[in-house]
C-alpha cells in the first residue's frame, strides 16, 4: 500500500507505522498546511506539495491542527473530495468534525441511548453559573474543541466560575459546562479498531485528568464485554472506526463515555499493552481498501 499520512514528518507515529510496514507499504506523510486543490476540466484533484494525493491507497488523519475557520473548512473539503473520488480516508472527514466539537459528539452520543454527563453548553457566564447550580454545584469547564485536558478546569465555587466564564466570553468562547462524576480515581481509554477493542486504565494520582500527557499512569486493562460493545457504539455514534473512546465508571454504578477521538495516539498504550498497535492499524487500513 502507499498510504498518506497527514501529520508531521518527525511525529513518533509516522515513524511507528514506517516500522510497522517494513518494507510492504509505503508510508508518505503529508502536512494539512500543503493541502491544495486543483479543478481543471471537471476533475478536481487534492495535493500535498507536488504529491498527487489521489495515488494514495489510503489516507491517514494522525493530527488536526489548529487553522481559521476557512482553514478548517478547506481541510475538510479537501478530503470529502478524496473520499468522493474513491479514496479510503481514515477516519472520514463527517467523523473528524463530529468528533472534534464536544458539543456535536454529546448530542450523537445522547442520541445512540448512551451514557454521558450531564451537559449546558452556553454563552454567558450568567448562564454557566446557573449551568452549574442545575448539575449539581460541582463541574468541569471544557473547551468545545480541545484534546489532552488543555484548557479543562474543575469548579466548585459559583464565583470562581462566573470569573472563569467572564475573561472566556470576550474570547468567542463557547462555555461546554458538564458535571462532575465521583470516581474511584481512574479512568478507562477503550481504542477501537475496526471490531477491535483495547483497553488501557489511567490514573493519576497528582491530578483529578487521568491525560497520560498530563503525567498519569498507563496500565494494560481487560475491557469487559459491556464496555466493549459501549465503545464500539460510541465509535460508531461518531462515525469513526477508528476511535479513542474515553470510559468512566462512576460511583453510581453508570459506565459513561467522556469523550470520542477520532484522531487517537497509541503510543501509551503500545507500551502498557505491549500490543504493536501500528501494525493493526495498518491491517485495518488494508481491510478497507479490500
Amino acid at each position: 500500500m502507499l498510504v498518506a499520512v497527514l501529520g508531521s514528518t518527525e511525529s513518533w507515529y509516522v515513524k511507528d507505522l514506517r516500522r510497522a510496514a517494513k518494507d510492504r507499504h509505503e508510508i508518505v506523510p503529508v502536512p494539512f498546511r500543503g493541502l491544495s486543490a486543483c479543478v481543471v476540466d471537471n476533475a478536481p484533484r487534492i495535493f500535498a506539495g507536488d504529491f498527487d494525493l489521489h495515488r494514495a491507497n489510503a489516507v491517514l488523519i494522525r493530527t488536526m491542527p489548529a487553522g481559521s475557520l476557512e482553514q478548517v473548512v478547506f481541510r475538510m473539503d479537501a478530503l470529502a473530495g478524496l473520499e468522493t473520488a474513491g479514496v479510503p480516508v481514515i477516519n472520514p472527514p463527517k467523523a473528524i468534525e463530529t468528533a472534534v466539537d464536544k458539543y456535536l459528539t454529546t448530542v450523537r452520543l445522547a442520541a445512540a441511548g448512551i451514557a454521558t454527563p450531564r451537559t449546558v453548553v452556553c454563552q454567558t457566564s450568567e448562564d454557566a453559573v446557573a449551568a452549574m447550580e442545575m448539575l449539581g454545584g460541582q463541574v468541569v469547564l471544557k473547551p468545545i474543541f480541545g484534546s489532552e485536558g488543555r484548557g479543562i478546569a474543575r469548579f466548585d465555587d459559583p464565583a470562581l466560575l462566573e470569573r472563569a466564564a467572564s475573561l472566556l466570553v470576550p474570547l468567542g468562547a463557547v462555555l461546554y459546562v458538564q458535571e462532575f462524576l465521583p470516581h474511584a480515581g481512574y479512568d478507562l481509554r477503550a481504542l477501537v479498531i475496526g471490531s477491535r477493542v483495547i483497553g488501557m486504565r489511567r490514573s493519576n494520582p497528582d491530578d483529578w485528568r487521568t491525560n497520560v500527557s498530563r503525567g498519569a499512569k498507563a496500565e494494560s486493562c481487560e475491557l469487559t464485554a459491556e464496555q466493549c460493545e459501549l465503545a464500539l457504539r460510541a465509535a460508531a455514534a461518531v462515525g469513526a472506526p477508528l476511535a479513542g473512546v474515553d470510559l468512566l465508571p462512576a460511583d453510581n454504578g453508570v459506565t459513561y463515555v467522556l469523550e470520542v477521538n477520532a484522531v487517537p495516539g497509541w503510543q501509551a498504550l503500545s507500551r502498557a499493552c505491549q500490543i504493536d498497535v501500528a501494525r493493526l492499524v495498518l491491517e485495518f487500513i488494508e481491510s478497507r481498501i479490500a
